[in-house]
């Protein structure tokens, strides 16, 4: 199924947007947990489900912790020749430390997300990008702080009744990260690809007793490692505009303004940035009127300067899941 020529109103109805909504709550609830709070069969989650993940509509992934991902994590928006858009969003999302790839109304720029060290992004930066002859310009963001991301979004279609019931109890964040050795490694490499897989699956592919893997992602997720996020075309939740906002706000006003705005429900990344702005909020709407309400109500009485609104035409690439192949 093409995400791009897709119907949301036929993809995706709306018991099928409650089950996403499920799985943004905890990505590897199984099924009759998920049917015992929607009211349903576990037969019916699992054939709703099945259809929705064959289609393609709908991925589960690991996200590594907000806190850890935010360090060193980079914001790039690529400014190219008329008709390259395409090729240098392909060549940004055929890396695996680049998880984010949009394409902005008007076809001339890509955001991403870049997580990587030095050395790769200064090759990137400084060489491959620049070698190209597309580029005109590359604005490069540092993340300062992240005050939400994508794991922590929810779409609202649940109650708050039935989100507490699919909650998982919040572990207490250790100290100090815990040691991996080789087969925490692997686990979280293949709950990377698909975060839904059983620890039977997960036994068999990494050569490890059941038991031993069941025991190793209870510890994984007690350390907060088991981060999960739902992966779906905003369409198809019927969130029709996918906008960034670039928000210059007073040094003093900063954590205010990114803590509230991390509350909000349209509202699916905050993060304090370097750069010519100094905050990034990434806003779902269902069209553009709502939109323009949410930069009048919801901006204006938190005291922002200044506010550059750009679109997203075409999301290429989410969570380190491929959207659209270009």
């Amino acid at each position: 199924m093409d995400l791009a020529t897709a119907d949301p109103d036929t993809v995706l109805d709306t018991f099928d947007r409650r089950l996403v909504c499920a799985l943004q709550v905890d990505g590897r609830a199984e099924p009759g947990r998920i049917a015992d709070v929607l009211g349903v069969s576990a037969r019916t989650v699992t054939r709703r489900l099945g259809r929705m993940r064959q289609a393609g509509v709908l991925r589960v992934v690991r996200l590594p912790d907000v806190e850890d991902a935010a360090v060193g994590a980079l914001l790039l928006r690529v400014r190219v020749l008329s008709g390259r858009v395409d090729a240098i969003a392909r060549a940004l999302a055929d890396r695996s430390d680049v998880p984010f790839v949009d394409v902005m109304l008007g076809g001339h720029e890509v955001g991403a997300v870049m997580l990587t060290d030095a050395g790769s992004r200064d090759r990137l930066l400084y060489g491959q990008l620049p070698a190209t002859g597309a580029v005109t310009e590359t604005t490069t963001h540092a993340v300062l702080h992240a005050f939400a991301d994508a794991g922590q979004w929810r779409a609202g279609y649940l109650t708050e009744a039935e989100t507490a019931a699919l909650a998982r109890p919040v572990a207490e964040r250790p100290a100090a990260p815990p040691s991996l050795d080789a087969l925490d490694r692997a686990l979280l490499e293949r709950l990377g690809e698909d975060a839904r897989q059983s620890h039977a699956v997960l036994a068999a592919a990494v050569g490890a007793p059941e038991s031993t893997v069941r025991r190793r992602l209870h510890r994984l997720d007690g350390a907060g490692l088991l981060r999960t996020h739902a992966t779906v075309d905003p369409r198809l939740l019927g969130l029709a505009v996918d906008a960034n906002l670039w928000l210059d706000v007073p040094p003093g006003r900063l954590a205010e303004v990114g803590a509230a705005l991390a509350r909000h429900p349209q509202v699916h990344g905050v993060f304090a940035t370097s750069g010519p702005t100094n905050l990034l909020a990434t806003v779902f709407c269902p069209d553009h009127g709502e939109l323009y309400r949410f930069l009048t109500d919801t901006l204006g009485p938190l005291g922002v300067a200044r506010a550059e609104t750009t679109i997203t035409a075409r999301a290429v690439k989410r969570a380190g899941v491929l959207l659209r192949r270009l």
